[in-house]
């Protein structure tokens, strides 16, 4: 096997994440409905960007965020995603590349550009998100660095990139050279929704491409067209490898050939925003697999990280990932665990 560069990259919707405070008033008169995710196309954004005081731009996405936990937590990561030769596509590399992740995706140079969700909160704490998808659904099979891809210990897929062919091929392309290097390829079933869409193309992928799967409840259950939880599980089990399963505040559970772990989720003191709890339980639970951790311990890791997430506003973490993760189970228990 060659050498491993990085533990994990990620292939996802490359998109710049706008957080702006605002008034009731601007959200009336912009006639948007409050606390509701909306697709707008490019002519929207722009005018709507430009109707926003002040914000802040960071680079977001589904796998961006996983892969920023990752990198929270100590681990070498890479990311791979579309934007354009613009500004916002500017905002979205220097970002991701501070957190000190690997981003070397070509901008394009036509065509779309870079994608966005434009984050209004209101006073009362509610986020009105307005997402214009842009570049980052234009991703290809070109676009995936067999080095990135050989390099990493494991591939993680975003199933919300899933929805063009192009995409479809280029998760195939990442799974075949994870694969014929040796390496390990992991797919986020993203939402429901997407599940809906993509039901028997995702079922194929979890069967031929992927080692580890990430769902919460209710994207397993509609994986396999069921109510209940107790047979999704024994559906999944050895359809995929290895499936980690949120299940909000029950926590988690992992699904082996021949083991099902339960794991308790982390304590939080209040839960203020649910925004990337998916996205950061991946990030635990990778880092914690790349590691040689037992699988209970990946669970535990990905539970704390997610508790972080869920204790703010953002789908970033804010508290350092690494110290807490310490704090929580010990230098001498991760020790211990490794398998």
């Amino acid at each position: 096997m060659a050498e491993t560069h990085t533990h994990v990259a990620g292939i996802g919707n490359a998109i710049v994440d706008v957080l702006v405070q605002v008034d009731e008033s601007l959200l009336a008169e912009l006639g948007l409905t409050k606390g509701v995710m909306t697709l707008i196309d490019a002519d929207q954004a722009e005018a709507i960007y430009a109707r926003l005081p002040a914000a802040i731009e960071c680079s977001g996405g589904s796998a961006a965020n996983t892969i920023a936990g990752i990198a929270a937590l100590g681990g070498r990561a890479a990311y791979i995603g579309k934007v354009h030769n613009d500004q916002f596509g500017q905002v979205f590399r220097h970002d991701i590349r501070s957190a000190g992740i690997v981003f070397n995706t070509k901008d394009s140079t036509s065509g779309s550009p870079t994608a966005r969700c434009l984050i209004l909160v209101t006073s009362d704490a509610q986020r009105t998100m307005l997402t214009y998808l842009g570049a980052c659904v234009e991703l290809g099979p070109d676009d995936v660095d067999a080095e990135v891809i050989s390099g990493a210990a494991v591939t993680y897929l975003e199933g919300y990139l899933f929805d063009r062919p192009e995409a479809k091929r280029a998760f195939q392309r990442a799974a075949e050279i994870a694969h014929e290097s040796g390496r390990l390829v992991s797919l986020s079933l993203s939402d429901p929704f997407c599940v809906d869409r993509h039901r028997d193309a995702f079922l194929d992928l979890i069967a031929n491409h992927v080692d580890v799967l990430f769902a919460n409840e209710a994207e397993l259950c509609a994986l396999y067209r069921t109510d209940s939880f107790d047979d999704a599980v024994r559906q999944v089990r050895g359809h995929a490898q290895i499936a980690a399963v949120t299940r909000g505040p029950r926590g988690s559970v992992v699904v082996t050939a021949d083991a099902t772990h339960v794991v308790g989720a982390d304590p939080v003191e209040s839960v203020v925003d649910t925004t990337g709890a998916g996205d950061l339980y991946a990030a635990g639970f990778l880092y914690g697999f790349t590691q040689g951790l037992d699988l209970t311990t990946c669970a535990l890791l990905g539970g704390i990280a997610a508790g972080e997430v869920i204790s703010h506003f953002g789908a970033r973490p804010v508290a350092p990932l690494a110290d807490l993760a310490q704090s929580r189970l010990g230098t001498g228990y991760l020790a211990e665990r490794r398998k």
